[in-house]
């Protein structure tokens, strides 16, 4: 199965795709989507970013979408991130919280591990899994042009919604975010309430 070359340059499609990030609840994975959301949300109170915690984002996205049913709750992984916990998409399409958007900024790489060749680089297709796992609004952006329909994808709110963007692999944007987890947890948990 061949994949569509990664053309598009994560410094500007991530913050053409989420746009304006108030009024939502945002959990990132780490390494380069980290990065690419601190310097996009400058670290805003409303935004928590893991660190050393593969996997972990799209189950804490849906353990917030599910306790805050009247919060919208958008999830940012990575490639490398979402393939750790694939599991984590058939929860969400059996518990089908319409208040969740997941966008997987895939750059076929580990970021987090040493930038080793991911899956995704190999053909594999998360939005065709995020589909098979029952998640009805899925889809993948290849150009800036697909922008404004993926957007659209992600303002629903009568099902989960799964966005793949396809970028290149160049370095996200470099920004200075706080590793203090417990400064940060104290953070989020206020912007909840």
């Amino acid at each position: 199965m061949a994949q569509p070359s990664n053309q598009l340059n994560r410094r500007e499609a991530v913050p053409a795709l989420l746009g304006d990030l108030s009024g939502k609840l945002v959990v990132s994975a780490l390494a380069g989507t980290a990065q690419d959301l601190a310097a996009h949300s400058k670290e805003a109170d409303n935004v928590y970013l893991l660190a050393g915690a593969m996997g972990a984002s799209v189950p804490m996205g849906l353990g917030l979408a599910l306790s805050q049913p009247d919060q919208q709750v958008l999830v940012a992984a990575g490639d490398g991130d979402l393939l750790m916990n694939l599991g984590s998409l058939a929860v969400v399409g059996a518990m089908q919280p319409k208040n969740l958007s997941i966008v997987c900024i895939d750059n076929g790489h580990y970021g987090e591990t040493g930038y080793q060749p991911s899956h995704t680089s190999r053909g594999i297709d998360l939005e065709m899994m995020a589909k098979g796992a029952g998640i009805a609004a899925t889809m993948t952006v290849n150009s800036m042009d697909e922008i404004e329909a993926a957007q659209a994808v992600l303002a629903r709110t009568d099902t989960p919604a799964f966005v793949l963007l396809k970028v290149s692999k160049e370095p996200s944007e470099r920004y200075q975010r706080s590793l203090d987890a417990r400064a940060r947890k104290n953070i989020f948990r206020d912007a909840i309430a």
